[in-house]
């Protein structure tokens, strides 16, 4: 599955590029729905996972359910140089809730310090 460069990167590697918001607009061309799928910037999960896997290195770094039952997972390449947040509903469509740059993971902190 062919998508468009969300970030602004493919023409260098490391290289933003001078387009990044057009590219994060473009980002949801990728996840054109078939009318069947309903909201536009939605895919069926494999795909959508798939295709951020494939494009822009991006693997699960969490995960959780929201009170309506979607499950929510934040994708990110290993560098943190892009990240998605993907929602998916019971019925295997996900969407794409933002997406971005710069990621950077911190770990919980001790709330008696």
């Amino acid at each position: 599955m062919v998508g468009p460069d969300r970030a602004g990167r493919g023409l260098a590697p490391g290289n933003p590029g001078p387009l990044i918001g057009l590219a994060r607009a473009a980002a949801a061309a990728f996840f054109i729905p078939a009318p069947a799928q309903g909201a536009p910037g939605c895919a069926p999960r494999a795909e959508a996972l798939a295709h951020l896997a494939k494009q822009y290195r991006e693997r699960r770094i969490a995960v959780g359910v929201s009170d309506g039952g979607g499950l929510v997972e934040v994708l990110a390449s290993p560098d943190g140089a892009t990240w998605t947040i993907l929602v998916t509903a019971p019925n295997g469509i996900s969407c794409v809730a933002a997406a971005g740059e710069g990621w950077t993971g911190i770990t919980a902190e001790d709330p008696e310090a």
